[in-house]
């Protein structure tokens, strides 16, 4: 296995990083674009390729420690992947270390975030989207990628950010009040305190990049117009790391498009911003 970001041995030792990365390669359920299974390749590669002084918080975060676990490759069905999934996060849990997970389609995160929510009794989900996620179930099961929240909406306080398409069998399960419609939030910015205030103290985030606009994030699976742009986004997750405690994310559904190198950066600058902000504040 590669080491994080091409950095040193000594911040890459499995005891003594204070950060784990887990890649779940699982592309099984998607219905458009392909590709989220090839993803964690390009993102190390555009790690490779990225300053690791981050400026804005005047860090140098590889120095806690990234520790690039083994794969999760169970693909034989979607139910099969779930219960892969959490039976190995139960166990990561058990670390106290930092857990970041990198996808792979979004249904990677059901069986993530229900071993959260069992650990951390009062858990916020923070989940950064186009899509709504909330289908109880899809193409005959309730592990698809359509189904990637559902569970997260019935167990844990769920925040959705950036949604801008669903469908109307969802509607039950979507609760408005908690629901920050891309469209609403545009060119505002009252909207990051109002969702913040109603966050639990311990969150998890999960991050589906086709939360972001096309224009600076094509390489999705299902790329949706008017989405969010980098500096706004960072200034909110910024103060969601400020203010509550974050334990854990996920970024999923990279799909990356031959010589197109932005969005794998953009990726990879998105994870070293979070760990930025987790441990630099």
């Amino acid at each position: 296995m590669r080491n994080f970001a091409g950095i040193e041995d000594q911040y890459c030792n499995k005891e003594a990083a204070k950060i784990w990365l887990q890649s779940i390669p699982y592309d099984g359920t998607s219905t458009w674009g392909k590709g989220a299974d090839k993803a964690f390749e390009p993102f190390l590669d555009a790690l490779e390729n990225m300053e690791l002084y981050d400026i804005e918080t005047n860090s140098e975060v590889y120095k806690k420690g990234v520790h690039i676990l083994s794969e999760i490759t169970e693909n034989k069905s979607p139910e099969a992947v779930f219960n892969a999934v959490y039976r190995s996060t139960q166990q990561l849990l058990t670390s106290e270390k930092f857990l970041t997970f990198f996808g792979g389609e979004h249904s990677i995160s059901i069986g993530i975030i229900k071993a959260f929510y069992e650990k951390y009794k009062n858990l916020t989900v923070l989940q950064l989207d186009a899509h709504a996620d909330l289908r109880d179930q899809y193409h005959g099961s309730p592990y698809n990628h359509a189904c990637a929240l559902h569970d997260a909406s019935k167990n844990a306080n769920l925040i959705q950010v950036g949604i801008r398409s669903m469908d109307t069998v969802e509607l039950p399960f979507l609760n408005r009040e908690k629901c920050y419609f891309a469209e609403d939030i545009y060119g505002k910015t009252d909207w990051m305190e109002q969702s913040i205030a109603q966050m639990t103290d311990d969150v998890y985030i999960t991050i589906d990049l086709d939360a972001f606009d096309p224009s600076i994030m094509p390489s999705t699976g299902t790329p949706e117009p008017g989405g969010l742009l980098w500096n706004p986004t960072m200034q909110y997750l910024k103060k969601v790391f400020q203010q509550k405690n974050v334990v854990g994310f996920d970024i999923v559904e990279l799909a990356p498009i031959e010589r197109l190198l932005a969005p794998n950066f953009l990726a990879a600058k998105l994870y070293y911003k979070l760990l930025s902000y987790k441990f630099c504040k």
